[in-house]
């Protein structure tokens, strides 16, 4: 779901400090770059310092990614621009445009989307040798050296995919055909998000992103006075311009992901900050540039100097105080909290299946990075289904047997492949987990093997062992120490995902008793009613806030232990009244349920139940 060369995935040992310094270098850069266009004044300051406070500069300063050293390197491009629009003489050019060359190659290194600033800047900048009457095939040689350099740092991944002393890589790198896959992202969508197409219009991706300057950059509002001093800063001007239509048209086209789900959006929104990085420059031309026409318009260069910076001060105070409260992240251990406690959860020696970013990316950093839990084994279930994945794997876990070259859960039967059914069957030797939930379209493994919740995970065992539902309710009663409230994160955020992964697995085991006795008859069927009840009777009443599922589940548990067999009149009345209680909250807290009105219905005969009940009570014998 990235877009970033995977070559940075092998950066594991990234640290905060590292992420601080690479969001913080390019910002200086920026705000050199405006200052060498226009001069000294409020506008460099605004340039640099804006893009320094502003929200996704600030939160992805703080996270492993690719995205500060991508700042770095358009920082240091724009910086160059500057330095090469105003040279001494045509050597200083030449020598400006070898170091760009260098710079290019590096960038492209580290993130796709920079080739979308490298192509305009490549040939706007032999345009301009050419117009000098500089250019030459030896310069074009030496230009093209100075960028072939920049991509040195590819010659690491065949080397280390040859070596294969990596736990953890992407792909296989050892001949060409498997090179070229990983440099053009061949296996998640070239240029583009996501392997799955999305119906998100392009209108309606440049509308999000406007809307996320409008709410994190005010001051943008300015460029719309930029056509009137569009010649006030000469050629430069126009590559700015046609480098920000450029990434932005481009990115809104490739950006297939489905932006309403917040999450998602937290995904795209990451890829704005390199024209966010541009559209600052430009707007810091507009309201900062000492020879630019507004100056001239307002007839006072003192009025407009002092309040420049009045300005620009404020929007940077007001930025770096409302950004605080959000980006602040000194005391966040909630993702750590959550990858340690599902690891301090599993059984010895267990073989891990991981499914999606969250529990994969957590859990691999703690045991690999951290050395926490040594005795488990982490399979990733999508990448399970490469057959590179599965050879490497091969020699690093000998204690996990691959029953073929890689796993097709649609083709399992073809040669080569195996199923999941065949994976578990011979891995029995070994407790196997799945964190969070089994990959679609592989049902193979029901057909032997069943699962039993483990808090956020599920624990695959043989369809012949005896389960013990009291025993298995009480050594997942009290599986995590989770603090964190309920809801207490934005929706975009892996925080929340993570917060509520783990408010979730407080119910697992009450909503699979509940499920295994609605496929039962005979007497075991109230009896797994009734400790079904009893566990989302303890957490409900446990919690002053949680999920709204859990009223809903906590009714229907009611409900279905009323019809499993003759209840008191007392305890009778009770379940009525707990059932409408909770059938009733859940339709305030979802009012827009669609089985809303089979809720209601369910409400009305279980209030009639409960009547007749009394007035029998009342009647007497």
């Amino acid at each position: 779901m990235e877009l970033p060369l995977p070559i940075s995935k092998r950066w594991s040992d990234h640290t905060p400090k590292l992420e601080r310094y690479l969001s913080w270098t390019p910002c200086t850069a920026i705000a050199k770059s405006k200052q060498r266009l226009s001069g000294p004044g409020p506008g460099a300051l605004l340039a640099g310092g804006a893009f320094a406070v502003s929200r996704l500069t600030w939160q992805w300063s703080t996270v492993a990614e690719v995205f500060s050293l991508n700042n770095l390197f358009v920082g240091l491009l724009f910086s160059l621009i500057a330095c090469f629009y105003n040279p001494g003489d045509a050597s200083k050019r030449r020598k400006i445009a070898h170091l760009g060359a260098l710079c290019c190659g590096l960038g492209l290194c580290n993130q796709h989307t920079m080739v979308l600033f490298v192509v305009p800047t490549a040939l706007w900048v032999l345009v301009q040798l050419h117009s000098d009457g500089g250019l030459s095939l030896r310069l074009l040689v030496t230009l093209g050296v100075c960028f072939i350099t920049g991509l040195v740092p590819y010659v690491y991944l065949p080397i280390s995919s040859s070596l294969n002393t990596a736990r953890w890589s992407w792909g296989d790198q050892t001949d060409l055909s498997g090179f070229l896959t990983h440099l053009l992202r061949t296996e998640y969508g070239t240029f583009s998000l996501a392997k799955t197409e999305s119906s998100v219009t392009v209108a309606t991706m440049l509308k999000a992103q406007v809307d996320h300057w409008y709410s994190d950059y005010p001051f943008l509002f300015c460029l719309v006075f930029y056509p009137a001093f569009y010649n006030g800063y000469g050629k430069v001007s126009g590559l700015f311009t046609t480098m920000l239509c450029v990434y932005m048209l481009f990115f809104a086209w490739r950006a297939n992901l489905d932006i309403s789900k917040p999450l998602l959006l937290g995904v795209v929104e990451r890829f704005w900050l390199q024209s966010d990085a541009i559209a600052v420059v430009l707007a810091g031309l507009v309201l900062g540039g000492p020879k630019g026409g507004l100056m001239k318009r307002l007839g006072s260069r003192r009025l407009w100097r002092t309040s420049g910076w009045v300005v620009t001060v404020g929007v940077l105070a007001h930025m770096a105080h409302s950004n605080y409260r959000t980006c602040d992240q000194s005391r966040n251990d909630v993702v750590e909290n959550f990858g340690r406690q599902i690891l301090a959860s599993m059984p010895r020696k267990a073989i891990v299946l991981t499914r999606g970013d969250l529990p994969g990316n957590t859990l691999r950093y703690l045991h690999y990075c951290g050395g926490v839990r040594a005795d488990v084994t982490l399979v990733d279930q999508e990448m399970m289904t490469y057959p590179w994945y599965v050879a490497k794997l091969r020699s690093h876990h000998p204690g996990v047997h691959f029953p073929g070259r890689w796993w097709d859960p649609v083709r399992s039967e073809e040669k080569g492949t195996f199923s999941l059914e065949h994976f578990l069957s011979n891995n029995t030797h070994r407790p196997v987990l799945a964190c969070i939930g089994l990959t679609d379209g592989d049902p193979s493994w029901e057909r032997s093997f069943t699962r039993w919740p483990l808090g956020v995970c599920d624990h695959l065992v043989p369809a012949h062992t005896h389960f013990h539902p009291e025993d298995w309710a009480h050594r997942t009663r009290n599986l995590y120490q989770w603090s964190q409230p309920h809801n207490s994160f934005h929706p975009g955020s892996w925080e929340h995902v993570a917060n509520e992964e783990m408010w979730q697995a407080r119910m697992k085991t009450a909503f699979f008793l509940y499920d295994l006795a609605e496929g039962m008859q005979g007497d075991g069927t109230a009896r797994l009613y009734q400790l079904s009840y009893t566990l989302y009777k303890e957490i409900v009443e446990a919690y002053p806030v949680y999920p709204p599922n859990w009223d809903r589940n906590m009714a229907l548990a009611c409900e279905r232990l009323l019809r499993s067999g003759p209840q008191g009149p007392g305890v009778a009345e009770r379940l009525l009244s707990c059932g409408i209680k909770h059938f009733s909250l859940y339709l305030t807290k979802e009012p827009q349920e669609p089985q809303a009105p089979a809720i209601r219905s369910a409400i009305a005969q279980l209030l009639q139940e409960r009547e007749r009940l009394r007035q029998n009570l009342v009647q007497g014998p």
